[in-house]
């Protein structure tokens, strides 16, 4: 957002909208002191100081509001329904012996709403209301992340492929359209391509995931020795987990979350309190710090085994796409590189960072509910 500059009425005081922080009172105290000049007699300090007080009072209230008001006008979520946010959580799923979390609403035919690296079911908080009054919609928080359990086990894309694989046989019971963002997006269509007869459509919304380079070859000569085994490996792996642990003990501090969302939103009005308590809750749990270490070595150093051409070619239900054009981390170019790789492919373009559904959800509301009524289903006949 642009500082935007900020007259209060009947006042001769102007401010730049990012000076309004409780730490620059400054800018208002000399601006209320030019106004009234110095004074030269004792007996009207005390006056004139209540009426300092009183001015500075009435200038900050008024600037208050009025940036308040501005934050309203600029946010794109302005009156839009949203899902309460329950520290307790919603409903609780037991797979393979581990707590799932999610969330269940509406009726009609299912749509399965899946978050992105570190977020949880309440990243769909503007989409879930409107969604489900159409909808049958189902969330849920992977196994790691959220209000799922923080599991100690060796984490790659197949366990959130088999727990979202499982969710659509034991708890949604029926075909349905997976949508995803970021790794939820990459873990939908991992889904869909091993259960076909489970998914109608997948959506995704700035996908994570790579597409396989042809030209590396594995190295046959990378066997491990004696030597690797039993002295380089512990060494390098004490080695990461004294690094790790200082980068997720800096990853889990609010400001930092806060400044890496902003990074990714173009509008960040959308990072409030809410949602920086969806992601601080769950990263202050006791194992949060191993899924952090172990997300991070065996997760993020395997991904090049899970590649998105492999995915997308055994795929075989309809595909939408959309994608936040101003996406720092995953450009549009991904989109049109997927789209030309599978041709029942349909792309909206937003101008919108990582996140399009939390940034703006009404644009991607409504291309969501309009792609989904020309799927080959009986869909809902009423329309938002």
């Amino acid at each position: 957002m642009s500082a935007a500059m900020i007259a209060i009425p009947g006042k001769d005081i102007c401010c730049s909208h990012p000076a309004l922080q409780p730490n620059q009172p400054t800018v208002l105290v000399s601006k209320t002191r030019a106004l009234y000049g110095s004074c030269h007699h004792r007996s009207s300090k005390r006056v004139v100081l209540r009426r300092r007080s009183l001015l500075l009072s009435q200038g900050v209230a008024s600037v208050s509001v009025f940036s308040c008001s501005l934050l309203a006008a600029d946010s794109p979520t302005r009156g839009m329904e949203k899902l309460p946010f329950k520290l307790e959580g919603y409903n609780f799923w037991t797979w393979r012996g581990r707590k799932i979390h999610y969330v269940e609403q509406g009726s009609g035919p299912p749509v399965v709403l899946i978050h992105g690296f570190g977020a949880s079911v309440f990243h769909w908080r503007y989409n879930i209301p409107v969604l489900a009054k159409l909808y049958k919609v189902y969330a849920l928080d992977l196994l790691g992340f959220g209000w799922s359990e923080k599991a100690i086990i060796e984490y790659d894309a197949t366990v959130w492929s088999d727990q979202v694989a499982d969710f659509l046989k034991e708890i949604v019971k029926e075909p349905a359209v997976l949508v995803g963002n970021s790794l939820g997006g990459f873990t939908a269509l991992m889904t869909a391509s091993e259960l076909p007869d489970k998914v109608r459509g997948v959506v995704l919304l700035n996908s994570a995931g790579q597409f396989g380079d042809r030209s590396q070859q594995p190295d046959k000569n990378d066997g491990e020795t004696v030597l690797k085994k039993y002295l380089l490996k512990p060494l390098k792996e004490a080695f990461q987990r004294i690094i790790l642990g200082f980068l997720f003990w800096q990853a889990k501090q609010p400001s930092r979350i806060e400044s890496v969302l902003k990074s990714v939103y173009v509008n960040p009005s959308n990072v409030d309190d809410y949602l920086m308590e969806s992601i601080t809750r769950p990263a202050a749990d006791p194992n949060a710090g191993e899924v952090y270490y172990r997300l991070m070595t065996r997760f993020m150093l395997n991904q090049s085994q899970y590649t998105l051409d492999s995915v997308l070619g055994r795929l075989s239900c309809p595909l939408l796409l959309i994608w936040g054009d101003l996406d720092p981390w995953v450009g549009p170019a991904k989109a049109i590189r997927i789209k030309e790789f599978y041709p029942d492919t349909s792309i909206i373009n937003l101008q919108a960072g990582h996140c399009p559904h939390d940034e703006v959800p009404e644009l991607v509301n409504r291309a969501l509910i309009d792609w989904l009524s020309t799927l080959n289903v009986e869909g809902p006949l009423q329309s938002v």
